[in-house]
């Protein structure tokens, strides 16, 4: 059976040559801060990965396919696919990575030409929370499958486009509840979460459609990635506190700098 599924055209090789084939993931998963450009460190604890989210900064999922075939990737953030909008499934529409791809996913994909992008906010201003789904948020998640067909494409050149529509959109368009809602939203969801992912303003991110036959029902992979704001973490004991100096002297000094600043005056 033909699935109905997005490929996303950035083509990026990658190969950790260092790990094992059988210790290796179908896909690696990351998050990107693209107001930094720096790769957000995952923090390990009690089984779950965690990463630190800064309100108000734009993020992408970058995903690396770490074998020699093509995989199909379901993307759920805050418990919602990133391509339909539906709350998140296995068998729903996904991303297909061509062998040893990397790209990142940087939105909500709103057509087959754009995204709404994706940034970190207050959990009540989440796409989950305004369309009614707050129960997942703060987690970013795939379901990896292997092909069971190879297909032979020339590099460097598109994929085709798959028989008939993408899924259609059945919980996307929710409309958003009210200000006071989102407030009993946020509020009663304040103790275990602060930051959820946000709709973003639109972004060009063009795609194509594909052909993909699943190896198995199943996903031979699905990973989680949690996240919230870093002061939260740190309150968790997730990730470590700024180290202080244990004492420092605050007595007056004769020379405390170099040179004689400007002085400041009154206006």
């Amino acid at each position: 059976m033909l699935h109905r599924i997005l490929a996303f055209l950035t083509t990026l090789a990658l190969f950790n040559a260092c790990a094992p084939v059988h210790a290796r993931p179908l896909v690696d998963v990351s998050l990107v801060d693209r107001d930094t450009g720096e790769s957000l460190a995952r923090y390990p604890h009690r089984g779950d990965l965690w990463i630190a989210g800064t309100p108000g900064h734009r993020y992408s999922v970058r995903l690396a396919n770490t074998t020699g075939e093509r995989v199909l990737v379901v993307l759920s953030v805050d418990g919602v696919n990133a391509i339909t909008g539906q709350t998140a499934d296995p068998s729903q529409a996904g991303y297909v990575l061509e062998p040893w791809q990397a790209t990142e996913i940087s939105g909500w994909r709103k057509s087959m030409d754009d995204v709404a992008q994706f940034v970190f906010t207050d959990l009540g201003d989440s796409y989950a929370a305004r369309t009614g789904r707050p129960r997942n948020v703060g987690v970013i998640g795939i379901a990896a499958f292997r092909e069971a067909r190879a297909y032979r494409y020339p590099q460097y050149t598109p994929p085709p486009i798959a028989r008939g529509a993408m899924e259609k959109r059945t919980e996307a368009e929710a409309s958003a509840p009210t200000a006071s809602a989102r407030a009993i939203v946020a509020d009663e969801a304040a103790h275990r979460q602060s930051i959820g992912t946000g709709h973003g303003g639109r972004e060009w991110a063009p795609t194509s459609r594909t052909g993909f036959e699943r190896a198995t029902r199943q996903p031979e992979q699905v990973s989680e990635l949690r996240y919230d704001e870093r002061r939260r973490l740190v309150a968790l004991g997730i990730v470590p506190r700024p180290s202080r100096p244990l004492w420092r002297d605050e007595s007056p000094r004769a020379f405390p700098n170099g040179f004689v600043a400007d002085p400041s005056y009154p206006r």
